[in-house]
């Protein structure tokens, strides 16, 4: 095989010459911002290494196919293998140099250890996710989950205190709790539209039923009952008209936010709010001062948890999530050892629908008034925390602790993004900046149905 030539001298010299220059800004903007002269040197030597390695890389990989050889180089099967890393890395590099050179005090020592981590996230993720290709999307959503929360606990006062903690958890409670039905119905290869809708609709009825006299607890029980017959309709419809979940769950969403509205506004002049006295022991589960068994923390948050290890658990070791799981991977074939579909599918719905309704009475807990539109964010939301976990929507492959990490990550990315400042628009922009490359990711994987 004939060696990968050398670069020539002009292309050489060419290298150096762009990269003292960029050195040279680099350096200069440095001292204008008053870095130090170590922090300066250290970076400028860094910087002028990184181009000319990465000038010799790149020019490398467009001499290598002119060899007059059959057999690939070395450095051309590394650049094959590693070409979205490395393009990524050189973005993230551009990223940052553009951010330097246009806010004030962007360049500092903190976001410069920042970069150095999530560069070693990238790199980690593509070295070691090999490692763990059974649950490589739990290994990508943990690397993640540790680079925001060190790069959030550098550069923003407070972000790891105790308080924040304690609320970012609080709202990843309500999250995962409505994200449970979501993941469900996905292993079965469905989608649940009608979530966020149940949500608002079991926060006002909640709060409509105890204006009304009703005890609270009788109330919740009633309000929890109705989100199981609801589900259980929505996955008795969708079964029936196979392959229109999507569109049969949307339209009920819509008539029960529409019924719910009809029903709670009859005398009054507020539709779609209900206002009240909310118990305090609902107060109690999911407030920010809420205390469990005397401890300082919302008793929603121990909820999510049990709920959390009862699924996890159950749904590997016990025939009926087994059964789930062969469902997902081939109906016909789960039909035919006499696994019933129909029964599991409106089972799956019911569940998402019983969930959803938690959520809502939770959150009344945590606002105090009753909002149809409380559960709105929800709709995108739970899609999300399912689809960043890792979760497959063919069905089949993943499950509720992968649902945990998505809803985590989505958690501290949106406490981060606070933090810096972006409102909720910028907020949901980058949610889906961060989904279509997940998607992309697990997507490329074939459906477990092709490889058994």
């Amino acid at each position: 095989m004939t060696p990968l030539p050398a670069l020539s001298l002009p292309a050489k010299i060419l290298g150096l010459v762009i990269g003292l220059i960029l050195t040279g800004i680099g350096a200069g903007f440095g001292f204008a911002t008053g870095a130090s002269v170590q922090i300066v040197i250290l970076a400028a030597i860094a910087t002028l290494a990184l181009f000319f390695w990465g000038w010799s890389y790149v020019l490398g990989q467009f001499t290598a196919p002119t060899l007059q050889s059959d057999t690939p180089s070395p450095l051309h099967r590394a650049w094959v293998a590693y070409r979205w890393p490395l393009l990524g890395l050189a973005l993230i590099l551009l990223a940052f140099i553009i951010l330097s050179l246009t806010v004030p005090g962007f360049f500092n020592i903190w976001n410069v250890i920042s970069l150095l981590i999530l560069l070693a996230i990238l790199v980690l993720t593509r070295t070691l996710g090999r490692q763990f290709q059974q649950n490589r999307s739990a290994f990508i959503g943990i690397m993640v989950l540790a680079g925001l929360f060190s790069v959030g606990s550098m550069n923003i006062e407070g972000f790891s205190s105790g308080a924040n903690i304690k609320s970012m958890l609080l709202f990843a409670a309500f999250l995962g709790i409505a994200s449970i039905g979501q993941t469900l119905v996905a292993l079965l290869g469905g989608l649940d539209l009608s979530i966020p809708f149940i949500i608002g609709a079991a926060n006002v009825g909640l709060l409509y039923l105890i204006s009304l006299g009703v005890p609270p607890w009788l109330a919740s029980i009633i309000v929890l009952a109705i989100g199981a017959a609801l589900g259980t309709i929505n996955g008795f419809l969708s079964y029936r008209l196979q392959g229109q979940a999507l569109i049969v769950t949307l339209g009920t969403g819509f008539a029960i936010s529409g019924g719910v509205q009809i029903i709670t506004s009859i005398g009054s002049a507020y539709g779609g709010n209900v206002f009240g006295t909310v118990p305090p022991w609902l107060s109690n589960l999911s407030a920010m001062n809420g205390s469990t068994f005397g401890l300082p923390f919302p008793p929603v948050i121990a909820i999510w948890a049990i709920i959390a290890v009862i699924l996890i658990v159950g749904m590997r070791i016990t025939v009926y999530g087994r059964f789930l799981y062969a469902l997902g991977v081939n109906r016909t074939s789960a039909s035919r050892v006499m696994i019933s579909e129909m029964r599991y599918w409106v089972l799956m719905y019911a569940a998402s629908g019983f969930f959803a309704a938690m959520t809502g009475s939770l959150l009344l807990g945590w606002s105090g008034g009753g909002f149809i539109g409380v559960g709105d964010q929800y709709l995108f939301l739970t899609l999300a925390a399912v689809v960043v976990g890792g979760t497959s929507l063919l069905g089949g492959a993943g499950g509720y602790g992968f649902t945990v990490i998505g809803v985590l990550v989505l958690q501290v990315l949106s406490s981060f993004l606070v933090g810096i400042g972006l409102d909720f628009e910028w907020q949901q922009f980058i949610f889906g900046l961060l989904i279509l490359p997940m998607v992309a990711l697990y997507a490329r994987s074939p459906h477990i149905r092709t490889q058994i």
